[in-house]
């Protein structure tokens, strides 16, 4: 069997250590669509939107719902900094459900600006729980 290389990968919330380990692979939603990281891959610093991540440890891939943040790339060390970040079991379906009622409502009232972007940001929150739930 093939060598398989693998990197540090740190997933960080403002609450918790949600994942601190090697992995063999990850796939960030960053801000121009989907980024795939490798072990060696270059140095690099990129902004992550809310959604979905899924990283690849002893060969199985596991997804997580993850907020806005950004990600520090170095070739042996991942470091995500994000909002919230959740495994598929930690959500609750129907909570979410109404979260993103709740924010599309919001949004269709024309409130003020900063009412608008918190209705926005709650929804991709909503998002991307549901998305990871499935």
């Amino acid at each position: 069997m093939a060598d398989t290389r693998t990197f540090t990968l740190e997933i960080i919330t403002p609450e918790r250590q949600f994942y601190i380990g090697p992995a063999e692979a990850l796939v960030i939603p960053a801000v121009d669509g989907e980024m795939g990281i490798y072990a060696d891959h270059e140095p690099a610093v990129t902004a992550i939107e809310p959604g979905e991540l899924r990283y690849k440890v002893d060969g199985k891939w596991e997804p997580a719902a993850v907020g806005s943040g950004f990600a520090e790339v170095k070739p042996d060390y991942v470091i995500l900094l994000v909002g919230f970040a959740e495994h598929p079991e930690e959500i609750d379906r129907k909570r979410a459900e109404a979260a993103r009622q709740r924010a599309e409502e919001r949004l269709r009232q024309k409130e003020s600006i900063q009412e608008y972007y918190h209705s926005k940001a709650a929804l991709a929150r909503a998002m991307a729980r549901l998305k990871t739930r499935r």
